[in-house]
């Protein structure tokens, strides 16, 4: 028996839960930017560093996939980390196609330098928000469980319309 979480006659928009991510999202990122305005990278770039410091991303394309931005974003937040000597771009040995990105000591400098912060803003806003340790847990608990449901959704064919098989 399937649970409806939403009424066709009482669902607005601001009470879904596209909208209050997509608000959280944003907001997260207003307080990420607020921090890095002193700084010559955006909070956006130092996710970059972070995600070829993980493994999470070895070229463009991965990054692009990573982060959900497009080529042109990505290349172009790229060539403001090579100019400032914190990403490397190298070709390939296994194939010449490929363009290979690297975090350079002055990345991992920057990382290290800006971390404590990003960490201190985001205890901040879960303190001021009034969670405890285990409502977190939860929170992350949930998020993630959401997150393997839109991803197991999304990797589902599409329905035809009129279809009823």
């Amino acid at each position: 028996m399937s649970t409806m979480f939403y009424d066709p006659a009482s669902f607005t928009s601001r009470a879904s839960l596209g909208y209050l991510l997509k608000m959280a999202h944003t907001q997260m990122h207003s307080c990420g930017d607020r921090i890095f305005a002193q700084h010559d990278i955006s909070f956006v770039q130092w996710i970059a560093l972070l995600k070829l410091r993980e493994g999470q991303a070895l070229t463009a394309s991965d990054l692009c996939r990573s982060m959900c931005h497009d080529n042109g974003a990505v290349t172009r937040m790229l060539d403001h980390l090579e100019e400032h000597g914190y990403v490397e771009r190298r070709r390939s040995r296994q194939d010449r196609r490929v363009v290979e990105l690297r975090l350079t000591e002055a990345g991992e400098r920057k990382l290290d330098e800006l971390l404590p912060q990003v960490v201190a803003r985001l205890n901040d806003v879960l303190n001021a928000s009034g969670f405890s340790g285990a409502e977190f847990a939860e929170l992350t608990r949930l998020l993630n469980k959401l997150l393997t449901g839109l991803q197991a959704c999304n990797a589902l064919p599409d329905p035809v319309a009129g279809d009823s098989t």
